[in-house]
């Protein structure tokens, strides 16, 4: 039983940081007004991640940011920068959660409410790196910032020069 209230309070959860993404509102403003519906879950969990997430975001920016490999946060569609968020929280700073829970309940609200076809892919894969990364005492460097705002600083397009790269040498790889 445990589980499946867990997997309604990350719903519920992600319906609140959505709904602050796009109401440009803090979700804790976004709870207190009461505009999450009675039937999402609201329980104890559910707050904690809400209130987790809202407190380490830039941090969990910056963790997407540099897992995600070529993708502006703030260019990936808000469904699935809200589902990584609240996943990438739930890796770092809620330890009685495996990380193949995390990242297999995140695959799935990326199914179900991702704002792209592959939303569930793209989650997956950057949620992966995350994790492995963590595994092995990686954390996100200072150094590693400054090269993603020069990218945008200079108006560089998404599919900036430097990305088809790595994918011809893995192509000459296979």
């Amino acid at each position: 039983m445990k589980r499946h209230e867990r997997s309604l309070a990350r719903r519920c959860a992600l319906q609140v940081l959505y709904q602050s993404e796009i109401l440009n509102k803090p979700a804790d403003q976004v709870v207190e007004e009461g505009l999450v519906p009675d039937e999402a879950g609201m329980g104890d969990y559910a707050r904690m991640l809400i209130m987790g997430v809202s407190s380490h975001k830039t941090q969990l920016d910056r963790i997407i940011s540099v897992s995600s490999q070529n993708w502006a946060i703030d260019r990936m569609p808000v469904v699935d920068r809200s589902i990584l968020r609240l996943a990438a929280f739930e890796l770092k700073y809620v330890d009685d959660v495996p990380v193949s829970v995390s990242i297999n309940e995140a695959v799935e609200l990326a199914k179900e409410f991702g704002g792209e076809d592959d939303s569930h892919r793209f989650v997956n894969g950057i949620l992966g790196r995350i994790a492995r990364d963590s595994e092995s005492g990686i954390e996100p460097t200072v150094e590693e910032e400054p090269a993603v705002e020069q990218a945008e600083d200079a108006d560089v397009p998404a599919e900036a020069p430097a990305q088809p790269e790595p994918a011809k040498a893995d192509e000459a790889a296979e």
